[in-house]
């Protein structure tokens, strides 16, 4: 079983499992390149459960224990791959030999480094086969719904602007005035819905995410987890685990990723068109 495998079965059987073992499945998801290197007592301790409860894990998705687990998170396992681990070590050595005494501008540079770091995961891990279906999705749209409540609103507000650049019907469901509910009647069947949102998991989001799901579009979730609630009832979810720095959670690769979808979109929407020949006279200046 390689670790996408157990993944994708780890989120089919979410909802199934027990309280303990749904907190170990989002350590596993979240944490999937640090696994191959903590041990049992180390991931125990992350989850806030004993020893015995990973095991337990282990065991329900097939394996003789923890050991034979972590053996699949160890192949091919290689610091390149997220060197974000790499920052979050360093910050927490520069907050620990700082003793509260940062400056201003160290804070900063740190957390850059961690944003940087987390960019680089997100390119590491970003799946081809779902992004791609995204931009199939968005290109097959006659309208484009985009809901983005709280800290993903930046996010949902990025969207609505840089689709309004194509001949889409474009609609950012804001909220304003608790009228998001009354927008959902105007979802049509093929429609799209694009969702942004991260645990705790917005309420409002998640009410119109069901409405649209509802009336018949097709959704699309940039979301933190495959087991989230976006996650679920989406045709693609996008996943992006964001990295903390000093108990704040950037926004630079949800917003990396959200510009990598438009322009993505933007090619293929520009494909059909006869391209620029060296021959074509000079723009009037």
């Amino acid at each position: 079983m390689s670790v996408e495998q157990l993944l994708k079965r780890v989120s089919e059987e979410y909802e199934g499992l027990s309280k303990q073992l749904k907190i170990i499945a989002r350590h596993v998801e979240q944490h999937r390149d640090q696994l191959g290197l903590d041990g049992i007592q180390e991931v125990a301790a992350q989850c806030g459960v004993q020893p015995s409860a990973v095991v337990r894990f282990a065991k329900h998705f097939g394996f003789s224990g923890f050991s034979e687990m972590q053996r699949i998170f160890r192949d091919g396992l290689a610091l390149q791959i997220a060197p974000w681990r790499n920052y979050k070590t360093r910050i927490r050595q520069v907050i620990e030999s700082s003793a509260g005494t940062l400056s201003s501008v160290e804070i900063a540079q740190e957390f850059l480094a961690g944003s940087v770091g987390g960019m680089q995961e997100l390119r590491g891990n970003l799946p081809a086969g779902a992004f791609k279906k995204a931009v199939d999705l968005l290109a097959a749209a006659d309208a484009i719904w985009v809901a983005g409540s709280r800290r993903s609103f930046p996010i949902a507000a990025y969207l609505d602007y840089a689709l309004q650049h194509t001949d889409k019907r474009i609609a950012l469901v804001s909220g304003l005035g608790s009228m998001q509910q009354g927008q959902m009647r105007s979802v049509r069947k093929g429609d799209v819905m694009l969702a942004v949102s991260y645990e705790p998991y917005a309420e409002e989001t998640l009410e119109v995410v069901q409405a649209a799901v509802a009336r018949g579009a097709r959704l699309i979730a940039i979301t933190d987890s495959r087991m989230s609630p976006l996650a679920r009832d989406a045709q693609v979810a996008l996943i992006v685990q964001e990295n903390s720095t000093f108990g704040f959670r950037s926004l630079t690769s949800t917003m990396g990723l959200a510009q990598g979808l438009f322009i993505a979109l933007a090619y293929r929407l520009e494909l059909p068109c006869q391209p620029t020949t060296a021959a074509a006279e000079p723009l009037a200046r």
